[in-house]
């Protein structure tokens, strides 16, 4: 059994020391552990350092393409390195590397194929309480979507099978977090959550920038799921409502015509038709949408096989 400790990378050559060194090179239930750095083109010496305090592979990308291209880059190198787990963690040592035993332990036991480490994030003195209300939104979303128990679903450390990994696949450019907990969950893939610890706060999230830079991507990112994983349910809601306020409108404008009230009130007549209008078209655009959704399942399914044939 081969573990893989794979850490996206962009400039990190003052941090990447610590995590480094945190890092174990023995693990209960396998035989080898190795270290993998992806260099999402850091303009440091991100590559050297990595090289120096001993990374058995990096991987470096020629330009910065954000973190979930770099997290399924690390994902696809590990694969092609023979790992039956993949263990994910950040450069900037947030997460404490002494869990990564129990973080793995559900997949060595086969109780699971995806393992994401709980972080304590009321107890977390460095997360604002705007930043923290986020997350538990964030997780909740999450849950609703997937169909999953999982109480802290933006932490990037989580532990992932070899037959997880090739399952994968990424939409989002901003995170891989939120998506992959989906994708899992919608495709039946065994996923559970155990209790982790956080180390201090060796520098800023570089993917909170500002705090209303944050809010935006992560509202844009919680769209984006519903509009990807569960379309018939988000275009289906908003068609529905459309529809149910126009026809409430329209039924209300010919009770009144039928009373002989119905002068002075065509602007309701106007509003309901424009409303079951755009309601119905909306509600097409919700079975389309369904119809592109299992399109896209048959092709993962031909991506997986593929992957399988080519890694063994």
């Amino acid at each position: 059994m081969k573990l893989i400790i794979q850490i996206p990378c962009l400039n990190e050559a003052a941090t990447l020391p610590d995590t480094l060194a945190a890092l174990p090179r023995v693990v209960p239930g396998f035989d080898c552990v190795e270290w993998l750095i992806v260099d999402d083109g850091s303009i440091d010496n991100t590559s050297v350092v990595a090289r120096a305090h001993g990374a058995d592979h990096v991987v470096r990308l020629n330009r910065s393409q954000g973190l979930a291209r770099a997290f399924m880059t690390g994902i696809h190198a590990c694969l092609e390195r023979e790992a039956d787990v993949v263990v994910n963690t950040d450069a900037d040592n947030q997460y404490n590397a002494a869990d990564i035993p129990e973080l793995v332990r559900p997949i060595i036991d086969g109780r699971a194929e995806i393992v994401v480490g709980a972080r304590p994030i009321d107890a977390i003195q460095y997360f604002s309480p705007l930043k923290k209300l986020l997350q538990h939104l964030g997780s909740w979303v999450v849950q609703i979507v997937s169909r999953t128990k999982v109480p802290d679903a933006t932490s990037g450390f989580r532990a992932i099978s070899r037959n997880a990994a090739q399952q994968l696949v990424l939409f989002n450019e901003y995170t891989h977090t939120l998506e992959t907990i989906i994708h899992a969950g919608l495709n039946n893939i065994p996923i559970v959550s155990v209790p982790i610890r956080v180390n201090r706060d060796l520098r800023p999230s570089r993917l909170v920038k500002s705090m209303p830079s944050y809010v935006r991507l992560s509202i844009g990112t919680i769209l984006r799921i519903f509009v990807i994983y569960r379309p018939m349910l988000f275009f289906g809601t908003i068609g529905s409502l459309l529809f149910g306020v126009g026809f409430v409108l329209g039924l209300r404008f010919v009770i009144l015509f039928l009373a002989g009230r119905g002068t002075g009130h065509v602007q309701s007549l106007i509003l309901a038709s424009v409303l079951l209008g755009i309601g119905f078209q909306t509600l097409l655009v919700a079975f389309v949408s369904d119809l592109l959704a299992a399109n896209r399942k048959l092709l993962e399914e031909i991506r997986l096989a593929t992957l399988r044939h080519s890694h063994g």
